[in-house]
């Protein structure tokens, strides 16, 4: 507990819900308690009061000569005055009985209390009825009560020691919830500290009881996940343009300096501007391409979502693809699902990908081999699989082939721009999508798989 200073715990939100707990159940206590103790005070009264209006009746109801010798009888059994009874005459000059003077009272047949001291020196509360008899005498019908003071005096005892007790138990714990609270918030807090230094890599600290700080770090490190996922894109990007681009641009600015220094007709003047426009047009290609994952990545056109089947887009890309395949001898083949593979996503973009997955497939394969798209729709699950039996993708490179601009050294030297794949990749982000890359043995298997759910069967479907 040293790391934590205790001027530190009670600023914490932990300590003070436990002391509004403590407030809370510290009033439900004394609530609680203070109707016990009125309803058992109220009985023990009630129950004493009752004994002596029996006594007041069974006393009046007898005759003056058997009245006295019971009231002296009376006297001589209760040596210790527990229920003493007494007799006065209409001046209340004294009888008999074991008290030998009227106490003060304000009405008759009222029950009230007054501290009377016992011949053996003993003062004890007494609770006592006076009841007026039809003779003129003056009846006194008495109780000791001092039990019943006492177990008052207990009770309020239990009270206060117990109300002590759950307000230590209470503080005690306040101070350990906060500084539990305080001392994971710690953690927390040089966890972010690490992360804004520059540690992308860092995350933060999960205890693994799924409580509200679990929750709230599982949400912010997914954040970092994401983070860390687009500055590395971001690094993997500006590493890849200058290596990729540079070679465009080395042309481009070569072949315009060539056409500077050099006197040309103006056929060899032209053909050189037409070279420079390639170039040019190529790199614009680039970054339209770059352009266009950074808004699907910005979720722009999650607005757009309408529920599709994945049938039809991708009988609408084999279509496409058909006449580029047969001029090589590939055999492409459609492999559509059962029932409707529908999806909730844009028709544009997951055609886009599609025809991207396609286009590499062919691209890479040799001629006369073979090209497959499957529908997937079962078993929970919804997507697309493209397989070919070409040279598919070094396991080392499975997951750096989505990065933008990114090309293998085996496919250097193929038309494109490495950003193919990124835009699948982008693609299957924005709609939910798992996208895997795997060996087809031989070939290439890559597949675009999300769970069924996500649109409903009836809604009208999005068309290409």
């Amino acid at each position: 507990m040293s790391s934590v200073r205790l001027s530190e715990i009670p600023r914490t939100i932990s300590f003070r819900t436990g002391l509004l707990f403590l407030g809370l159940f510290g009033c439900s206590f004394l609530a609680l308690f203070g109707y016990v103790y009125w309803q058992t005070a109220f009985y023990l009264k009630t129950e004493a009061d009752t004994a002596l209006y029996r006594q007041v009746e069974s006393r009046s109801a007898q005759d003056p000569e058997s009245q006295l010798r019971e009231i002296r009888n009376h006297a001589e059994q209760d040596t210790e005055a527990r229920v003493p009874h007494s007799l006065f005459d209409a001046q209340g000059q004294f009888i008999a009985g074991a008290i030998q003077q009227l106490p003060p009272f304000s009405a008759y047949d009222k029950p009230q209390e007054f501290d009377w001291r016992k011949p053996g020196g003993h003062q004890r509360p007494i609770r006592f009825i006076v009841h007026h008899l039809a003779d003129g005498k003056t009846l006194l019908v008495a109780q000791d009560i001092h039990d019943i003071r006492e177990f008052d005096e207990l009770l309020i005892k239990a009270l206060v020691s117990g109300g002590l007790l759950l307000l230590v138990v209470g503080l005690f714990g306040a101070l350990v919830l906060g500084y539990s609270a305080h001392r994971r918030l710690d953690k927390v807090s040089r966890s972010i500290k690490v992360i804004i230094e520059g540690d992308l890599t860092g995350r933060l600290p999960i205890q693994g009881n799924n409580d509200d700080i679990d929750r709230l770090a599982s949400v912010v490190n997914g954040m970092l996940d994401e983070l860390e996922r687009l500055m590395n894109e971001v690094k993997g990007v500006c590493d890849d343009i200058a290596h990729d681009l540079r070679t465009p641009l080395t042309r481009l600015i070569a072949g315009l300096e060539r056409t500077q220094r050099r006197g040309l007709d103006e056929a060899q003047y032209a053909a050189s501007i037409d070279a420079a426009l390639v170039e040019a047009k190529a790199l614009l290609l680039t970054f339209k391409a770059l352009l266009r994952i950074s808004e699907i990545e910005n979720s722009a056109r999650r607005s757009h979502f309408a529920p599709l089947d994945l049938n039809l887009i991708s009988a609408d890309a084999t279509e496409l693809y058909e006449p580029l395949a047969e001029e090589r001898g590939i055999s492409l083949t459609l492999n559509e699902s059962q029932g409707p593979a529908v999806i909730a996503g844009d028709a544009q973009l997951l055609f886009d990908a599609l025809c991207n997955l396609l286009d590499n497939a062919i691209k890479f394969c040799p001629d006369h081999s073979r090209v497959n798209l499957t529908v997937i729709a079962d078993h929970g699950s919804v997507g697309i699989r493209v397989t070919d039996n070409g040279p598919g993708i070094a396991e080392g490179e499975r997951e750096a082939v989505f990065r933008r601009l990114y090309r293998a050294e085996a496919s250097r030297n193929t038309p494109g721009n490495g950003l193919g794949l990124s835009m699948v990749s982008a693609v299957a982000r924005l709609h939910d999508l798992k996208l895997t890359v795997s060996d087809a043995a031989p070939g290439c298997r890559i597949e675009l798989l999300g769970k069924t759910g996500s649109a409903g069967p009836s809604a009208p479907l999005g068309l290409v």
